[in-house]
């Protein structure tokens, strides 16, 4: 790493914000398969680009298709998988965009270093605290289905733990909110803290 030094760039975080008429920002959707992740980050992905912000929405599941397609599930992969999803999201934000991550990531020290790769108030975790049971009956995917099956190993919330964000920005459970109600929460946080009008 010795000869790999940083090149400053003539257009800076600040300029791409100040063309983009927005404050940059990482909206880090976490919780449980299930748990209404993707549906509201699209839907607010949506509203925000009706209101004229410029945005770009990470999934997980589309990231592991391509960026991480050589990772597992295990602990440390799914580490390895936030790590590139932090630093391709700050990447993201210097360019003066409002980025939306959807990740379960489970655990809190991974989502850490995520927040700590941003200066402070441009990271917002959004903490889907939709209740396991709930999660579970709705299984989209039918993953919880596999995982109680033994057929998928290291499933979060079955034999992998979840750590609940402590003190997340905003936290949403969609077992007692709509998707309009979500995103109006969401847009709310937004509006209280100055990242969009």
């Amino acid at each position: 790493m010795s000869n790999i030094v940083w090149h400053d760039h003539a257009v800076t975080k600040e300029m791409h914000a100040e063309h983009k008429k927005q404050k940059p920002c990482l909206i880090w959707f976490t919780g449980l398969s299930g748990s209404g992740k993707s549906t509201i980050a699209n839907a607010l992905d949506h509203e925000l680009y009706r209101r004229g912000q410029h945005t770009y929405l990470l999934d997980g599941d589309n990231v592991r298709h391509g960026l991480n397609k050589d990772l597992g599930f295990s602990d440390s992969d799914r580490e390895e998988n936030i790590r590139r999803i932090g630093e391709a999201s700050r990447l993201f934000v210097d360019a003066g965009l409002i980025v939306l991550s959807a990740f379960i990531s489970p655990f809190r020290s991974d989502r850490q270093i995520a927040r700590d790769l941003l200066p402070d108030g441009e990271f917002i975790e959004v903490f889907m605290a939709t209740p396991l049971d709930v999660c579970e009956q709705r299984d989209p995917k039918g993953l919880y289905k596999k995982a109680r099956s033994g057929q998928i190993k290291y499933f979060t919330g079955i034999d992998s733990p979840y750590e609940q964000p402590e003190s997340p920005e905003v936290t949403i459970n969609t077992a007692e909110n709509s998707v309009e109600q979500c995103v109006a929460q969401i847009i709310n946080y937004l509006v209280e803290h100055e990242r969009i009008k």
